[in-house]
């Protein structure tokens, strides 16, 4: 039995965009939106690269993270996996909206690192990711809601994903 050439990744910070995932991952496909059980989004750190704390889950009983499922090719998994650098890749099962269930890779930081807020640059990548992929309203309104740490230099993985918004 051949393996399988593509893989589903679960997103549920900066990659919800399509556009930032797509930097380094061009063969990333929009599957579903998601909804990840008894977990919730934390934002953590102080990421250099984005100036601010960075989205990571951790479990919580009756916590809800909503995501998109993205369909890869497997040769993407060493691009995503220096994307996403620090955080440990793992398996979780994902509720789809269009009523399917998936086993997806996602990522997640090591538990005990500092509650971080995120830069207004990377809270604003989420949003945008959010809204593209039509995440339900009272989720975004969450998403709206999070206090970012008021950084107002430049963030130049920002400044990217947003030229390639404004060429398409």
């Amino acid at each position: 039995m051949a393996a399988a050439r593509t893989f589903l990744y679960f997103s549920f910070g900066s990659n919800l965009l399509r556009q930032r995932l797509q930097l380094a991952n061009p063969s990333a496909v929009f599957k579903t939106v998601g909804k990840l059980e008894d977990f919730e989004l934390v934002f953590v750190g102080q990421s250099g690269r984005w100036q601010g704390g960075v989205a990571s889950i951790e479990e919580k009983k009756g916590g809800e993270v909503y995501g998109v499922v993205w369909t890869l090719n497997r040769e993407d998994i060493p691009t995503l996996d220096k994307q996403e650098g620090i955080y440990t890749p793992m398996e979780v099962e994902v509720a789809g909206m269009d009523g399917g269930r998936y086993t997806c890779r996602t990522y997640q930081l090591r538990i005990g690192w500092p509650p971080g807020p995120p830069s207004p640059h990377y809270k604003d990548v989420i949003i945008r990711g959010a809204r593209q992929n039509s995440l339900p309203d009272h989720y975004l309104k969450y998403l709206e809601s999070i206090k970012d740490n008021g950084f107002q230099g430049d963030v130049p993985v920002y400044n990217d994903v947003m030229r390639l918004l404004e060429n398409q």
